[in-house]
């Protein structure tokens, strides 16, 4: 089952969140998901299996530029235990119908150069690669 995140899933949206690398304890993940929440322009979905196990997660936003519009996937994570049943595959298809409601014309996810296997997902469900880029943060 596919729903909205709410504020009690904090926990559990963390610990997926480390299974990749970014560490973020649950009180950091509830005050980003409070404020997400409160942006009809974000959205974060859940994946819950029967036993009520959150699975995955995903975040879509949509973003204005000068140069475009369009949605943009801020994350997602399935749980390695339950990677390559489909999971991920359904949270970007429930993207799609919330940027198509929102009347995005298109959804733009990046993904680091060492995420190969991401690579070849985002490729098998139809999307197409358009550049490389370098992410440059000032720390303030």
């Amino acid at each position: 089952m596919i729903r909205l995140a709410k504020s009690e899933d904090a926990g559990k949206l963390a610990k997926l969140c480390g299974q990749l690398g970014y560490e973020a304890t649950e009180q950091e993940i509830g005050e980003r998901l409070q404020h997400i929440m409160n942006d009809s322009d974000h959205a974060v979905f859940v994946y819950e299996n029967s036993e009520k196990k959150l699975c995955g997660w995903v975040h879509i936003f949509g973003r204005y530029t000068l140069e475009g519009i369009c949605a943009e996937i801020g994350g997602l994570v399935v749980d390695s235990q339950f990677r390559k049943q489909g999971i991920g595959r359904k949270l970007m298809e429930k993207c799609a119908q919330w940027a198509r409601e929102h009347n995005y014309p298109r959804i733009r996810v990046r993904s680091g150069e060492s995420r190969t296997g991401a690579h070849r997902f985002y490729n098998e469900i139809g999307y197409q690669t358009v550049k490389w880029q370098k992410i440059f943060d000032l720390p303030l």
